[in-house]
C-alpha cells in the first residue's frame, strides 16, 4: 500500500505537460473513473495519496524554512560573534568597511553639528560654553564610530552565517530529493488547482509588485537593504542598472512561463489575466 502510494507521489511530481489542456484531460479521467467499478476503492487511495503528499510538503517546507534561520542564529551567536567580536576589536581602528559608510557616519555627524548650533543660535543651549559643545560633537562622534564598528562587524558575520545557511539549505535539498520532488508536485497541484480568476489575480498582483510601474523605489529600497546586510557599498549606478534590468529579465521570464506552460494547460485562465489586465 504504501509503495503504490510513493510510486502514485512520484508519478504526480514528474508529471509533464501535454498538448491536450489539463482541465480536458482531468474531465475525461473523471467520467472514465465513474465507469469504473473500482472508483471507490482508488478514491480513497487517491485520498491518501494526496493527505501524505499534503503532510510531507508542508513538513518539508517548514525543515527548509527554519533549519537555515535556526543554523544562522546558531552560528551567529555561539560561533561568529566571539570570534569576530575578539579579531574586531584587537584592531581598534576598524570602523569602516566601505565608503558608504563613511558618507552616511560624515552626514549623521555634520546633520548633528547643524542641530547643535541651531540650538544655541536660538538660546537653547549657552553659547558661552564652546568647550561644553565640543565635548558633546566629540562624544557623539564616538558614538557614531562605535555604531559603524558594530555595522562592519556585524556585516561580516552576515556574510560567513548566510554562507553556512546556504550550505544547510543546498544539503537539505541534494539529500531529500525525493521529498523535493513531492513538494514540486504539490505547489504545481495548488497552483494550477485555482480557479481562472484566482490565477489571473495572482499573475496580476505578482507582475505589478516586481515589476510594475511603481515598483522601482522599492526594489531601491530592498537593494539598499540588501548591500547593507553585507557591507557593500551603495552604488548608486549599481542600484540604478539592477533596476532597469533585473524587473525587465523577470517581466520576460514570467510571460514565457505564461505562453509557454500556462496557455497550453489552462487557456481559459490566461483569456481572463488579459481581460483583467485591460
Amino acid at each position: 500500500m504504501k509503495y503504490w502510494n510513493l510510486k502514485k507521489i512520484n508519478q504526480l511530481a514528474f508529471e509533464k505537460t501535454g498538448i491536450i489542456p489539463r482541465s480536458m484531460s482531468k474531465l475525461f479521467n473523471r467520467f472514465k473513473q465513474e465507469l469504473n467499478p473500482n472508483a471507490e476503492v482508488e478514491a480513497i487511495e487517491e485520498f491518501k495519496v494526496a493527505k501524505y503528499q499534503t503532510l510531507t510538503s508542508i513538513r518539508y517546507i517548514i525543515i527548509l524554512s527554519i533549519m537555515p534561520i535556526l543554523m544562522n542564529q546558531i552560528s551567529k551567536t555561539f560561533l561568529l560573534n566571539p570570534i569576530i567580536d575578539h579579531f574586531w576589536n584587537k584592531n581598534s581602528s576598524n570602523i569602516f568597511i566601505n565608503h558608504s559608510q563613511e558618507e552616511r557616519a560624515f552626514a549623521d555627524l555634520q546633520r548633528f553639528e547643524e542641530k547643535l548650533h541651531f540650538e544655541i543660535l536660538i538660546g537653547k543651549i549657552d553659547s558661552s560654553s564652546i568647550e561644553a559643545a565640543r565635548k558633546t560633537i566629540s562624544a557623539k562622534a564616538l558614538e557614531i564610530a562605535l555604531e559603524y564598528s558594530k555595522e562592519s562587524a556585524n556585516a561580516i558575520k552576515n556574510i560567513l552565517a548566510d554562507f553556512i545557511s546556504i550550505i544547510i539549505f543546498m544539503f537539505i535539498l541534494i539529500f531529500n530529493k525525493r521529498q523535493f520532488s513531492i513538494l514540486k508536485s504539490f505547489i504545481n497541484e495548488l497552483i494550477y488547482g485555482l480557479s481562472d480568476t484566482a490565477k489571473a489575480f495572482l499573475i496580476i498582483l505578482f507582475t505589478d509588485i516586481f515589476v510594475g510601474f511603481h515598483s522601482p523605489h522599492g526594489w531601491e529600497i530592498v537593494i539598499e537593504a540588501i548591500l547593507r546586510h553585507f557591507g557593500l557599498p551603495e552604488s548608486r549606478d549599481f542600484i540604478f542598472i539592477f533596476i532597469s534590468t533585473f524587473p525587465v529579465i523577470l517581466d520576460t521570464i514570467f510571460k514565457y512561463w505564461i505562453f509557454r506552460y500556462l496557455n497550453r494547460i489552462s487557456p481559459s485562465a490566461v483569456a481572463t489575466y488579459h481581460n483583467m489586465n485591460e
